[in-house]
């Protein structure tokens, strides 16, 4: 599950220290019910903070980008789901762009899983539920819903986050791999985090983790350098038959190869677009960092010898746009 401790925080917010990975920290509750903050708007975009009411779970917190210009027909609805210990604003660059082509974005940040609280960071199956919520709000609640349309929802999602809009979009995958996987190879960053977590790890032993929820909205996806691959089959991904683009980076030593991408590229039941970055590390997948959250987060931040992220994230924006203008 993957990404990292203290994912993309906003200027304000950059300076606060993150928590170590499963050492969760007291978060403010948020309110029960959905509110939304006055939207801001930016080169054409406008954005609003969201909190979800979700049921007796803690409410999502979550954010919505869209055009400021009116539009006569409604838009296709794009959700985001972030990598471990990230928010809601971790690819606030690919929200900010999709919604400069014409989406309505809306992100979330994981319950449990982000970067003030570890509680649930093996918890794939709330995962994928939490993503179906926000689409239920995006379609049903958000005052905007009539602008959207229904029958054009795709998502997004890195890392963690790629296993969940797999899994979310029909895909099974057989959780039971991860006790040989982390046996040959404890030091890897899941591994490493399922540790601490040891009573996930006994569920799947027995074969007690539950199916995971699925979407049929979910029209299209793209996902980039997916957590646990690994776990799915050829069997698993059988129903996943929407379009997908696929994205690994070529230098990932948070999620090497070829235990991640390459199992979802070859088990797919419709050959996916695939796009291998040579050079990339995991990390680049995510924004540039600010000068306060390279100080704050250097994980992250820190730059991957000879690669451009600010550049390829011009590229990455480009061809996601694209997908999901050619595929929704």
């Amino acid at each position: 599950m993957l990404a990292a401790a203290a994912l993309l925080l906003t200027a304000c917010a950059a300076s606060a220290a993150p928590g170590s990975p499963g050492a969760p920290q007291a978060v403010p509750a948020l309110p029960q019910t959905a509110t939304a903050a006055s939207p801001s708007i930016r080169d054409g975009v406008s954005h609003s903070r969201l909190t979800i009411a979700d049921g007796d779970q803690p409410a999502i917190e979550a954010g919505v980008w869209w055009p400021a210009e009116a539009s006569a027909n409604p838009r296709p609805l794009i959700v985001i789901s972030h990598g471990n210990g990230g928010d809601f604003r971790s690819h606030r660059d690919t929200a900010q762009a999709l919604a400069q082509a014409g989406f309505v974005v809306a992100t979330l940040t994981h319950t449990g899983d982000n970067w003030r609280d570890q509680s649930r960071a093996t918890d794939v199956v709330d995962r994928t539920r939490q993503l179906s919520v926000l689409i239920d709000h995006m379609l049903g609640q958000w005052e905007g819903r009539a602008g959207i349309d229904p029958s054009k929802v795709g998502a997004f999602g890195f890392s963690a986050g790629g296993f969940t809009v797999l899994a979310a979009a029909g895909g099974n995958p057989d959780l039971r791999r991860v006790v040989d996987h982390c046996r040959a190879n404890p030091g890897f960053y899941d591994c490493r985090l399922i540790s601490q977590h040891p009573e996930a790890m006994q569920a799947r032993t027995q074969g007690a983790f539950p199916r995971l929820p699925h979407d049929a909205r979910i029209r299209a996806l793209v996902v980039a350098a997916p957590a646990l691959g690994y776990t799915f089959t050829r069997e698993g991904l059988v129903a996943v038959t929407q379009p997908v683009q696929l994205w690994q980076a070529g230098g990932d030593q948070i999620l090497p190869s070829p235990f991640y991408a390459e199992p979802v590229r070859d088990g797919l039941p419709t050959v996916p677009e695939y796009r291998r970055v040579d050079g990339a590390g995991h990390f680049d997948f995510m924004p540039p960092c600010s000068p306060e959250l390279a100080a704050a987060a250097p994980a992250i931040c820190a730059p991957t010898p000879g690669f451009d992220r600010a550049a390829f994230h011009l590229v990455l924006n480009r061809e996601v746009i694209r997908f999901f203008k050619t595929r929704l």
